[in-house]
């Protein structure tokens, strides 16, 4: 059973994945255990002048999300995203949550091993 948190630019699977993660406007959150979806508003987390990748990897951790698919993924948001156990997918855009989601679950999606540069 996992959550997935897939930052994005709206509520819903029809969204279009935010590509970016610590400023993303919120998340759509896929619980693989009852196949329901939820939304994590993140909007405190853009205004902030710096820290925004830590904060939103906390407000992941707190919600108890395993995984995280995301366009970019800045250095200390991975740091706090590993220290929390969860694990990442980045360089992902252009694509609505619901086909991020669909490609991570056919494999075509590897998870990260080094921020993006």
């Amino acid at each position: 059973m996992s959550k997935i948190a897939i930052s994005s630019e709206g509520p819903g699977l029809t969204s279009m994945v935010d590509p970016r993660f610590g400023r993303a406007g919120g998340f759509v959150v896929f619980d693989t255990a009852n196949s329901a979806t939820s939304y994590i508003d993140n909007g405190a987390s853009q205004v902030l002048g710096q820290g925004a990748g830590i904060a939103t990897a906390e407000r992941m951790a707190e919600a108890n999300v395993e995984i995280v698919l995301s366009g970019y993924v800045g250095p200390k948001a991975f740091q706090a995203l590993q220290a929390a156990g969860i694990k990442i997918c980045q360089n992902i855009d252009g694509m609505t949550t619901g086909d991020a989601l669909h490609h991570f679950q056919a494999g075509n999606v590897p998870f990260a091993e080094a921020p993006n540069k």
